[in-house]
């Protein structure tokens, strides 16, 4: 008799209820996607009240800080320069047909760092970072580390969860700043070399349009996404089971951050850039 092939898990659909013979390797009901959005708010509310009494371990922050930033540097800016090139191949042609050339710059710094820097960013990051803490988190949870903590009083949150979430929500900014200087030296060389749009022109379209207030509001952004990366990866490695459990764990939470980022960022926009003003 031919075995049926076993169904992988879906982590967007509640657990079936019905008893299976692979239940160890199954997710449980835990495991659900709403579940760990409910803990990761969670968890952000207990990051900020430890950072409010002051309960942060500055060594530990530094470490995660190396961890995210410049160990992730060099795919993000990789990144963030084709795109920058891409872009600027896709909206050049048109402006030139319809004589707006010289407002190329402008649109391309406006979309860039309003939206395609800090985004492009995060998911990198989601993708580097938070799976390999989810999976660290999900090792420690299966060895009984994490219950070793307890038993020397130190409290998870304090050691694992909050450095994580500081060395994101710090490094996030400044790899999107890094990403927008990248992605204009991207589209200037496109616009100057393929479309003989002078650097001077599209600099001085970036400077009309770009306003200091899109600089604010987009660290804002970019701050929120490096917690809900690493608060997403963090309780997905908290709750791992098993050992098979633990790649499953850092796939998962990559997924539902993503996911969760282009839902959060379409709230976002919609509250920071409606009102912004285009002269």
């Amino acid at each position: 008799m031919v075995k049926s092939a076993q169904k992988l898990p879906n982590y967007w659909s509640a657990p079936s209820a019905e008893p299976s013979p692979y239940a160890e390797e199954q997710f449980t009901r835990s495991k659900s996607c709403a579940y760990h959005l409910l803990l990761g708010l969670f968890l952000g509310g207990q990051v900020l009240v430890r950072v409010v009494q002051g309960r942060v371990n500055r060594r530990h922050v530094m470490d995660y800080m190396v961890a995210a930033g410049p160990q992730s540097l060099p795919p993000v800016l990789m990144t963030n320069l084709f795109a920058g090139m891409i872009f600027t191949i896709q909206t050049a042609r048109e402006l030139i047909r319809y004589g707006a050339a010289h407002a190329l710059g402008g649109a391309f710094a406006l979309a860039f760092c309003r939206e395609l820097a800090p985004i492009l960013t995060a998911a990198i990051l989601a993708g580097q970072v938070g799976s390999a803490f989810a999976a660290e988190i999900g090792c420690m949870k299966v060895t009984e580390q994490i219950d070793a903590l307890k038993m020397l009083r130190t409290d998870p949150v304090d050691y694992l969860v909050v450095p994580r979430v500081l060395a994101c929500c710090v490094m996030l900014p400044i790899l999107t700043i890094l990403s927008l200087v990248v992605g204009i030296g991207g589209g200037i060389f496109v616009a100057h070399q393929f479309y003989d749009i002078a650097p001077v022109v599209f600099l001085e379209s970036v400077r009309s349009l770009l306003e200091l207030q899109d600089l604010v509001m987009v660290l804002v952004k970019s701050t929120i996404f490096g917690a809900m990366i690493a608060l997403f990866a963090c309780s997905w490695g908290l709750t791992t089971t098993t050992s098979k459990s633990v790649g499953e764990s850092a796939t998962a939470a990559v997924v539902t951050t993503w996911v969760s980022l282009f839902v959060v960022d379409f709230f976002l926009s919609l509250t920071l850039f409606s009102g912004v003003q285009i002269h």
